[in-house]
């Protein structure tokens, strides 16, 4: 196994040509319903056009996918810790801190990342690589965001919490982004600790401490983000190869992701076990523990064969798409456990 050469960032600054925004002339052109307009109203209505372009490729820094799928693993740590459902109030401070902390990690990997986003297909039109979204102001933007999430927790729901959102975004960036993403195969085994974050802010958002079962929901996105990573990454083996980054996928055989992906799956299985003594669970868990992780060990083993058969169409996107799929049923048991308990 070895491990691919980072390729070198280019000069700063550097990005594509920005999209063209259209001109008074074009705008007519293409809507001859404005031909009766004013030139004022052209002009007014390109600027709007141009703002509301340049607010979504803010918005595309945000990464605002993955923030969902952060959130989905907050609010269940809250209902457990709450035994309950917490205070409306709490659980808006704690999204919107939670929120905020995801964007500006993303935000700012978007911002390290852009030279290899330039050279793989499925990043190329992201903001910073259409030059939609200058280098400055993704780092100004990265950097604004995360300093309101730590001082909106810290003010509005405790300093705990609040560390423990810089904590994740310092782990994503530097951790992750800046030391591991182009230097080693495990880049995302280690890497996703900042997105496993997420269950001790919850908990702590309620309890202003922590215990054994936030760790224990901590470990359970830690081993699911390689089994639910790798698969991508070998759907997109040849742009991570381009860009230099040494995935599992690009330097290692098929034949060993797939047991990786198994190993992994099955130590995820058997930890989301442990919830039920350190959660003192009720029915609801076990049932959605036992489900979700069948569903994912048997895609997570068809993966495998495939890899084993060295078949041509090894489907990893099967596996990814239901590795969602499991982590949301499962922290949908936790949040309904408590409530149905009695």
């Amino acid at each position: 196994m070895t491990a691919v050469e980072p390729r070198p960032a280019p000069p700063s600054g550097l990005t594509a040509p920005p999209r063209h925004v259209p001109t008074v002339p074009a705008l007519r052109a293409a809507f001859p319903e404005l031909e009766g307009e004013s030139e004022l109203f052209l002009v007014q209505a390109r600027r709007s056009r141009k703002l509301r372009r340049t607010v979504m490729a803010y918005i595309a820094l945000t990464k605002p996918r993955i923030i969902e799928l952060l959130l989905v693993t907050t609010v269940p740590a809250m209902m457990l810790a709450e035994r309950g459902v917490p205070s409306l109030w709490l659980v808006l401070a704690t999204l919107f801190g939670g929120s905020l902390a995801a964007g500006s990690a993303n935000a700012l990997n978007m911002y390290i990342d852009r030279d290899i986003d330039a050279e793989m297909k499925r990043t190329v039109k992201r903001p910073l690589v259409t030059g939609e979204v200058s280098p400055r102001g993704a780092l100004t933007f990265g950097l604004a965001l995360g300093a309101i999430s730590v001082a909106v927790l810290a003010v509005l729901v405790n300093p705990l919490s609040a560390v423990l959102a810089l904590a994740a975004i310092l782990l994503y960036v530097v951790g992750y982004t800046m030391i591991l993403k182009r230097r080693t195969p495990q880049n995302i085994v280690w890497g996703g600790v900042a997105g496993c974050l997420p269950t001790l802010i919850g908990w702590s958002a309620v309890t202003n401490s922590l215990s054994w079962a936030p760790f224990v929901l901590f470990g359970i996105v830690f081993l699911w983000t390689p089994p639910h990573y790798w698969p991508l990454s070998m759907k997109y083996k040849d742009d991570y190869a381009n860009a230099g980054v040494p995935m599992l996928p690009v330097v290692a055989d098929p034949k060993v992701v797939g047991k990786q992906i198994v190993a992994y799956s099955w130590a995820m299985v058997l930890w989301s076990f442990l919830l039920i003594p350190a959660a003192d669970t009720g029915w609801v868990y076990p049932v959605g523990a036992v489900l979700s992780g069948g569903y994912f060990l048997y895609e997570a083993h068809q993966l495998n064969g495939r890899a084993q058969r060295e078949e041509r169409e090894l489907k990893p996107m099967r596996l990814f798409h239901g590795s969602i799929t499991y982590l949301t049923v499962i922290f949908l048991a936790v949040a309904i456990d408590p409530l149905l308990r009695f």
